[in-house]
């Protein structure tokens, strides 16, 4: 499993573009509209890791959840439930492959996200 995004939820998507290519060094890597009234923006710096912004007025502002990169994700889901952990969102599809939830012990959510 390695770290592949960084989620945050943004008030103003614009600002947040500025602020994180701008400021930050981050260049844009993609833009989608999955949905009405979403708008997602992917940005990415040195590394393999990205943010990804999400603009939406179904979650509070902040840091939504950190993204793990899986290879298999019901065999990884799987195998975290043997180990405890709290799934909160079974493997659905999603436009660029298969997403699931979990928290931590402190309630962070994870998402794991197998890519087509």
């Amino acid at each position: 499993m390695k770290v592949k995004y960084a989620t945050i939820i943004v008030k103003d998507m614009d600002e947040s573009i500025k602020f994180y290519t701008k400021v930050m060094g981050f260049e844009i890597d993609s833009q989608h509209n999955p949905q009405p009234g979403t708008k997602i923006t992917l940005l990415k710096g040195e590394g393999d890791a990205m943010i990804e912004l999400i603009k939406n007025t179904e979650y509070e502002t902040g840091l939504y959840s950190v993204g793990m990169d899986v290879e298999d994700i019901n065999t990884t889901v799987k195998e975290l439930k043997s180990k405890g952990a709290k799934i909160t969102m079974e493997p659905i599809p999603i436009t660029v492959g298969t997403l699931a939830f979990l928290e931590d012990p402190n309630g962070v959510r994870i998402a794991l996200i197998q890519h087509h």
